[in-house]
């Protein structure tokens, strides 16, 4: 993807559907419009799954506590919900299998009471995926459990109920999503920040203004509709191109956790069936890291929800609860926080107890679509719906979706053990191929072909990680990576695994951004610094003594 040709193409042409909003839900409208055969734009304030889409527990799922919620209060609305969610979960496993995988889950058990509750209650989860379950749910002795988890505490421990979910690396999907929509044509745009409507003499919205972040400048897009996929940030999009609209959004904030993988000591993920405040939690392996979440607490809108103190606090008092493990603040390596958008509901309503569903909401008076609401696991979904009301706001006659199918870029052709004609052609280590093969797919053959064009891009970026100098030449030259957050944070990732080796890998990131994008040395100096202090403000934030690595 080339942002300049993008950006021409962005102020030029005339669309059908301009989609606002570069996460999940809107990246998924993009490639749904695309394949429709609409002409379509999609702008994004910042980066691609900066907000939101990037901060989930990268779990493809039903929901096994909306599930509990359904059976308790007898609510169809969240039966439905978790039966889409067990059925989306299928095709984002097929759709990108080097992003995604199936992973088992263990719900611990501590009286006969338990087993029984959760041993009925995860069979009614297979039962509502039906066709398209992964494994079935089956019950574990006290021994099994141990083997499965070894650190699982022993004390009253009682068996376990395992059940398979799927789990995906949530920023780079969203990056495919964007990308395979661009390689069917639409248009994208990163670091685009809307800044007015223009709309007709009846009020029907035709051009949207944006500015540039990169440079300042202003630019025009002409589109019959408009598409406002901003997930927390709805109302405001909305209030933009209608001030008398009511608000509609309200928002949670979930915060998560790395720890070191001996933490866990497996693959199969630990599922927390109740903490006090009436959650579920997860403890999960994350390239080979743990990954621990989420809360669910009120939240004022913001750019950059910030990683408490106490947040992290209480997450790790359940993994000492749970597992044998003294760990402490001291022992975390990086963490996360996300706002979840929720639909207005009663102001005296819990946010955790709020159904995670979706709604397309078409504007009579500007003709705004806004698609609001849901979570990862159906963003499909959301743009079909979205998609499907973009045609009756165009009076166009139906065109059927085709994402249930659509292979995201990078898969296809994959096999699961392609990695190893990476170690064969270009003499790769196994951790180095492996990591390659499982982020990019097919791909991976360009990143390995750039350490052939110049031998230290074959060198590590960082020690102890597999990441390779070249990921920063290919995230700039054919992921649209235009800032340093873009490619440590989501096009690699190595900001959410740990901060230290990020602080250390950020010094040869520069070098190779200002050679790749013709930085001059103030630009180098300033993007580094900007930088830092971000990542600094996150370790403060959450009071955890680090010491620099520079």
């Amino acid at each position: 993807m080339h942002r300049p040709s993008h950006l021409r193409r962005a102020q030029t042409e005339h669309f059908d559907v301009c989609i606002i909003g570069g996460g999940a839900t809107g990246a998924g409208c993009a490639l749904d419009a695309a394949l429709r055969g609409l002409k379509v734009c999609l702008i994004e304030r910042e980066d691609f799954a900066a907000q939101t889409s990037s901060k989930s527990t990268k779990l493809i799922h039903g929901g096994v506590r909306y599930l509990e919620q359904a059976f308790k209060r007898l609510d169809w609305e969240q039966f439905q919900l978790v039966r889409k969610g067990l059925w989306e979960r299928k095709y984002l496993l097929q759709n990108a299998p080097h992003l995604t995988r199936p992973m088992a889950l263990l719900t611990p058990c501590h009286s006969r009471f338990e087993r029984l509750y959760f041993g009925v209650g995860l069979k009614l989860y297979d039962l509502l995926a039906g066709r398209h379950n992964l494994t079935p749910s089956r019950q574990l002795s006290t021994e099994e459990a141990l083997r499965a988890i070894p650190t699982l505490k022993k004390e009253s421990l009682r068996g376990a109920v395992q059940y398979y979910d799927g789990q995906l690396d949530d920023a780079r999907f969203a990056l495919a999503l964007v990308r395979t929509a661009a390689q069917h044509g639409a248009v994208v745009l990163n670091h685009a920040e809307v800044q007015a409507f223009e709309a007709s003499a009846d009020g029907k919205l035709q051009t949207l203004i944006v500015r540039d972040l990169l440079d300042g400048q202003q630019a025009t897009i002409r589109a019959t509709v408009f598409v406002n996929a901003t997930g927390p940030f709805a109302d405001g999009i909305r209030q933009m191109a209608n001030p008398a609209v009511p608000s509609r959004m309200r928002v949670s904030k979930g915060v998560h956790v790395i720890l070191p993988k001996t933490v866990l000591n497996s693959e199969t993920a630990l599922l927390v069936p109740q903490t006090d405040d009436g959650r579920v939690m997860f403890v999960i392996p994350w390239k080979n890291h743990v990954l621990v979440g989420t809360t669910d607490t009120e939240a004022d809108l913001g750019d950059d929800p910030a990683l408490e103190q106490t947040e992290v606090d209480y997450l790790l008092g359940y993994v000492r609860r749970y597992l044998n493990s003294d760990v402490s603040a001291a022992d975390v390596q990086s963490g996360f926080a996300g706002l979840r958008p929720l639909l207005q509901a009663d102001p005296s309503t819990d946010t955790k107890t709020l159904v995670r569903d979706h709604e397309v909401e078409i504007d009579a008076r500007s003709g705004l679509v806004s698609i609001m609401g849901g979570k990862w696991t159906t963003y499909r979904l959301m743009a079909r719906d979205t998609i499907d009301a973009c045609l009756r706001r165009m009076n166009a006659p139906p065109r059927p979706c085709t994402t249930e199918t659509q292979l995201l870029v990078g898969a296809e052709g994959y096999t699961s053990e392609g990695w190893q004609e990476l170690i064969t052609r270009y003499g790769l280590p196994k951790d180095v191929a492996v990591h390659l093969w499982h982020r990019y797919g097919i791909e991976a053959e360009q990143v390995a072909a750039l350490t052939k064009q110049q031998p230290a891009w074959a060198n590590p970026l960082v020690e102890n990680y597999p990441f390779l100098v070249a990921e920063v030449v290919f995230a700039v030259r054919h992921e649209m990576a235009c800032t340093v957050s873009d490619v440590l944070s989501r096009r690699l990732g190595l900001e959410d695994l740990d901060w230290q080796a990020t602080e250390a890998a950020l010094p040869a990131a520069i070098n190779l951004m200002a050679e790749q994008l013709d930085w001059s040395e103030s630009q180098a100096h300033q993007a580094e610094s900007d930088y830092r202090q971000r990542l600094f403000g996150i370790q403060e934030r959450a009071l955890f003594k680090q010491k620099s690595t520079a």
